[in-house]
């Protein structure tokens, strides 16, 4: 959790950053995919904990994720002060679409390699 973190603070960084020198949000594209990305790990590793109850890594979880939220506030504020209104219920939308797609592949992968598996189980040999 402490890498994806990192990983968080890092592109959250070059965005601020960028974003409070330029204005332009377009320039670190990338980075505000980085940021997502690690911000999903954040997530799911902090569920993973729970549902299998490390007590441990509670407070590790609980604090990630505060700072991850507290970096969400500070992103909201500088994508409505830089673009135009309405852009960041856009970019919700956006990261809910591809939460969903990225489901799906998930999915589907998991469903390939089960057949796959289950193919391969299944054949004689000779």
């Amino acid at each position: 959790m402490l890498a994806e973190l990192a990983a968080a603070n890092a592109a959250f960084a070059v965005i601020k950053t960028a974003v409070q020198n330029t204005g332009d949000l377009t320039k670190v594209v990338h980075k505000i995919a980085e940021y997502s990305g690690a911000k999903q790990a954040i997530e799911r590793q902090a569920r993973e904990d729970k549902s299998a109850g490390k007590s441990g890594s509670d407070l590790e979880s609980f604090m990630a994720l505060e700072e991850i939220k507290k970096q969400e506030i500070h992103l909201k504020e500088l994508v409505i002060w830089a673009r135009r209104p309405g852009l960041w219920d856009d970019w919700v939308k956006f990261q809910a679409q591809a939460r969903v797609q990225r489901q799906q592949e998930e999915a589907e992968r998991e469903a390939w390699t089960t057949e796959l598996h289950d193919n391969v189980g299944m054949r004689r040999s000779p």
